[in-house]
């Protein structure tokens, strides 16, 4: 295996690299590139690192790492070239990160010196739980310290609008039940589905002329909110809920294809219910 080393001097190239592609004489796409049009990239390559994790394929994850890193390279050249900061800068700021909310590991006095100012934790023999705690209480009292900063900003300003839209919508109901905002239980979640499902209903059977397709978009969207903090009150990752979703629905679609000795366009919906339904006992019947 590779020494610390090694993975040092790795990652000194790769920053070199960077800031090769970037500088005069280097690649003309790279040169190119700003922070806006390199994001979509960055969400897409976390989703394949997911990609690669779910089909326990290690071997894609690697690869699927180094592209993730790249971006962070990426990001950190532009701020360096615009005089912002420097991946040395982000390694840093991680390190001393870690260092202060980890002193059950790296000790009181290593974790104080990063910064850490929470006073009286336990650290001694701890669970994950107390590991989570402590967190926590290292985490809030940071926050404390820019309270000048947050007192200037509403409490949703802290989540940032770059989320996907689903993850951006958990942390939001999140975020206004800490204000008390919020259903007091899973029974009023599901009156509230109803409540939207009937307003898109209502949008989508206008008295006179076509449905206001704005309209019909945004009771879609309400419906989706509100799915997404019934996930939330169930303790379900609404993110990975639907992504297993989806690679059921792949599996089952690929199996009907299968089943069948017509394309599945030439089909009536009736004969495309059934091999829905024999696909999906058929994967019932496999588990």
């Amino acid at each position: 295996m590779p020494s610390q080393r090694d993975a040092g001097e790795e990652f000194a190239q790769a920053v070199a690299i960077m800031a090769r592609l970037r500088a005069p004489g280097g690649c003309p796409w790279d040169r190119e590139q700003t922070f806006d049009s390199i994001r979509k990239y960055t969400l897409e390559e976390t989703y394949e690192v997911f990609d690669a994790i779910e089909r326990r394929n290690w071997t894609d994850l690697k690869e699927e790492l180094g592209d993730l890193l790249l971006q962070v390279l990426f990001y950190s050249e532009m701020a360096t070239e615009a005089g912002d900061f420097t991946i040395a800068d982000v390694i840093a700021g991680l390190n001393r990160k870690l260092i202060r909310r980890h002193p059950h590991v790296f000790g009181d006095e290593a974790a104080a010196a990063a910064g850490n100012v929470a006073e009286g934790l336990e650290t001694n023999g701890i669970d994950a739980g107390q590991v989570l705690r402590n967190w926590e209480q290292i985490k809030r009292l940071e926050k404390n310290a820019q309270v000048k900063d947050e007192e200037s900003r509403g409490r949703l300003d802290a989540v940032p609008r770059g989320l996907p839209a689903l993850l951006e919508a958990t942390k939001l109901g999140s975020k206004a039940a800490k204000s008390g905002f919020d259903w007091p239980d899973v029974r009023g979640l599901f009156d509230k589905l109803q409540e939207e499902i009937g307003e898109l209903e209502a949008e989508l059977a206008p008295v006179e002329g076509k449905p206001n397709a704005e309209a019909v978009a945004s009771e879609v969207g309400d419906l989706l909110f509100t799915a997404v903090n019934l996930a939330r009150h169930l303790h379900v990752d609404p993110e990975f809920a639907l992504r297993e979703t989806n690679a059921r629905f792949r599996r089952r679609f690929a199996t009907m294809e299968a089943s069948s000795e017509m394309p599945l366009e030439e089909l009536a919906p009736e004969s495309l219910e059934n091999l829905w339904k024999a696909a999906k006992q058929q994967e019932r019947g496999g588990q």
